[in-house]
């Protein structure tokens, strides 16, 4: 799964280097260590290439509690066509989450090992995504969610996790982002591990297994330990 991720790039950075119109909404710091139910930076296909926030969980239009998200903060990609959760999203409702980096922690160590995983270059990238629009049935205040889609690792993550997030190249992210209805045939050769992606890893502190702890520290690689590269 995917469950913390770090957001570092300015909001007129990343419209600039995903050749956004404009920014309807963005995170108003740095975020070492972003969690789910947390603001995460989006753009929906809706045609209009705008920077958004959206709610990191997604809440199913027809979902009678909000806390439903807490526990679709992923979709597997080998499954996200047929679960009633997303593939209507699917269908409708795509993203991109975009990112500096995510965490992962290495199951075969006790305690676990926390890793920073994230582009040679330090550029952001773009995961695949789903989005919803919720109305909140007591208070009528719509919730715009989303959720970022997860398949097999690639050789850099397979050693630490058996799971990671679709990065999606820019050819993938203009057949991701079109707002016509696409059908699963044509979205789920995309979701694969990506192995063009030119990523690193280093080992990080055991800071960043909480998410109360949302600073630079988070980010900070282990001292004497080696980068992990493709």
């Amino acid at each position: 799964m995917c469950g913390r991720v770090t957001i570092q790039t300015p909001a007129l950075a990343i419209a600039r280097e995903f050749a956004l119109t404009g920014i309807r909404s963005a995170l108003e710091r740095p975020r070492y260590n972003l969690a789910p139910t947390q603001l995460m930076p989006v753009v929906i296909n809706d045609g209009e290439r705008m920077l958004d926030a959206y709610r990191w969980g997604l809440i199913p239009s027809w979902a009678k509690e909000a806390s439903i998200g807490n526990k679709l903060i992923n979709a597997r990609g080998e499954t996200v066509a047929e679960k009633p959760s997303f593939r209507s999203a699917l269908k409708r409702r795509r993203c991109l989450a975009l990112v500096d980096g995510w965490y992962e922690w290495k199951q075969s160590t006790k305690p676990k090992t926390p890793y920073l995983f994230r582009r040679k270059d330090g550029l952001p990238m773009a995961f695949a995504g789903l989005w919803e629009e919720w109305t909140a049935p007591d208070t009528g205040e719509l919730i715009r969610t989303c959720t970022l889609i997860t398949t097999g690792p690639n050789h850099l993550m397979a050693p630490i996790h058996d799971r990671m997030p679709v990065i999606l190249s820019r050819e993938a992210q203009e057949l991701w982002l079109r707002p016509e209805p696409q059908e699963a045939s044509v979205l789920q050769p995309l979701l694969v591990p990506n192995e063009d992606e030119p990523l690193e890893a280093w080992e990080v502190g055991r800071v960043v297994n909480s998410p109360m702890n949302d600073v630079v520290a988070c980010v900070e690689r282990v001292a004497s330990q080696s980068t992990l590269l493709v």
